[in-house]
């Protein structure tokens, strides 16, 4: 579990065989006031995890000697270690095993192609500011208020979608998921969501047309929609406002428990 303290300065494992990105990383949380380790393989990773015992790990998952899920699968055999959080590191299009990932601890991920310290500092903070644990509630915990409210989540990655699911059920919330966009005013008129979560790049279907056609549609045109994208452009951002949309995030700059506070927000605006 993180380190929530006030007086303890946070703990992060990188656990990274490219040097140059090793380097990169380290350096950047060590400006930003973090307690930075570095290990160069999967072996010195479980070792680190074992001895420095930080409240977040950066994990890559092709590394030689012990990939990261073979970290992952030593780490969850360890009851000390087992719930500290992880974000993965990929290679962008490199397949990520989600049903052998999600339940062994990762929180979020990065794509390499696409990093930037910027988009590090901000997954790591959001875990920090959060607390983000991948432990359970505990039984019998008052329902969240979200619990029984149905979501309709638009996305073509599959990683992301499989964190997405195991927070929605934590929450008691009915998920509805879609790939394609060409099926989502389909899906949102047979389903009735409370809320449509949209991604602005689908493979075949702009999020924007996507949200125009909601929009136009009279049985779906009053179902808030949150749009993402992966770059922050103010003119998309005031296209989705225009036409719409009663929010916007930044995949990189955002996280899960702010996603789902905008969420009860704008299905308790809708109620109103």
């Amino acid at each position: 579990m993180l380190n929530t303290m006030t007086n303890a300065t946070p703990k992060v494992l990188i656990i990274e065989d490219d040097q140059l990105l090793g380097e990169l990383l380290k350096e950047t949380l060590k400006r930003n006031q973090y307690e930075v380790r570095w290990a160069e393989d999967g072996v010195q990773g479980l070792r680190q995890i074992k001895e420095f015992m930080p409240d977040l790990i950066l994990l890559d998952i092709a590394m030689p000697r012990m990939d990261g899920y073979e970290v992952l699968d030593a780490k969850a055999k360890d009851a000390d270690i087992k719930n500290i959080p992880v974000i993965i590191i990929s290679n962008s299009g490199e397949p990520i095993e989600i049903s052998r990932a999600l339940p062994l601890g990762v929180t979020d991920y990065l794509v390499k192609v696409q990093l930037t310290p910027e988009e590090v500092l901000e997954k790591v903070r959001g875990q920090f500011a959060h607390g983000t644990s991948n432990v359970p509630p505990p039984a019998g915990q008052p329902a969240t208020p979200l619990k029984g409210r149905k979501i309709l989540w638009v996305e073509d990655d599959d990683f992301l979608i499989g964190i997405i699911a195991r927070r929605i059920a934590k929450e008691g919330s009915i998920l509805t998921t879609s790939r394609r966009g060409g099926d989502v005013v389909t899906l949102a008129e047979k389903e009735a969501p409370d809320i449509i979560m949209l991604d602005i790049l689908m493979p075949d279907m702009d999020g924007l047309e996507i949200l125009s056609l909601l929009k136009a549609n009279e049985k779906t045109k009053a179902i808030p929609v949150i749009m993402f994208s992966n770059l922050d452009d103010e003119t998309k951002i005031a296209e989705c406002r225009k036409l719409g949309a009663v929010g916007f995030f930044v995949k990189a700059r955002v996280n899960l428990d702010e996603i789902m506070g905008e969420i009860e927000k704008a299905i308790s605006a809708r109620a109103k």
